[in-house]
């Protein structure tokens, strides 16, 4: 039989976008919605790291299953690397993608559009429950992704989510939510971290 892993996320179109970069991988990709109802996995760290560790020994813990997590958030260099482990939630409001797009704007306002550069960075991690670790999981891998761009104030695209309808992608002449999924999966910053998973998994299992 297959191992069972909990993909570590409540947002489906985040794990409809992993689980299909995960494609092939050897195992039962499950989501928290399979286990019932679940108590709320607080993102309290400092880092994309924390966070990604602390959701995938929680769901770990939880589920008594191998979880895979990702946090992932967008940096802008003439914001000092804002939003970051922010980002969704930028704007007030959790996962208001409009709220956070709107925010992005007005704080980007007063700067030049040459320093308009950003990047999207993701963390992912994968714990194993183990009633002898700390929080009774293990984290037992940790990878980690980036795409470098441009924001724009002219948004575009109706794929992705998040900041994707104003994130640039160089080189490709569009925004990351005018890329098709089969394209977006290969360059992002969640499919390098996860391709970089993938290799870990394939190693494991």
């Amino acid at each position: 039989m297959p191992r069972t892993i909990v993909i570590a996320t409540r947002n489906r179109r985040k794990f409809q976008e992993m689980a299909a970069i995960l494609r092939g991988v050897r195992a039962d990709l499950k989501s928290p919605d399979d286990f019932g109802p679940l108590p709320p996995v607080e993102e309290t760290g400092e880092t994309f790291e924390e966070n990604a560790r602390a959701k995938a020994a929680a769901y770990a813990r939880i589920t008594g299953q191998w979880a895979l997590a990702d946090d992932s958030g967008l940096e802008v260099d003439a914001l000092g690397g804002r939003p970051g482990v922010r980002s969704s939630r930028w704007g007030g409001r959790e996962g208001d993608d409009d709220l956070n797009n709107r925010t992005l704007l007005r704080a980007l306002a007063g700067h030049p559009r040459d320093a308009w550069t950003a990047r999207y960075r993701c963390v992912a991690a994968l714990a194993a429950p183990e009633a002898s670790a700390p929080g009774g999981a293990r984290v037992i891998a940790v990878t980690e992704g980036s795409c470098d761009g441009l924001i724009t104030d002219q948004p575009a695209g109706s794929n992705g989510f998040g900041y994707d309808p104003h994130f640039l992608v160089p080189g490709r002449g569009c925004t990351m939510a005018q890329l098709p999924p089969e394209v977006k999966n290969r360059i992002s910053h969640r499919a390098r971290a996860l391709a970089a998973m993938r290799k870990e998994l394939e190693k494991i299992l």
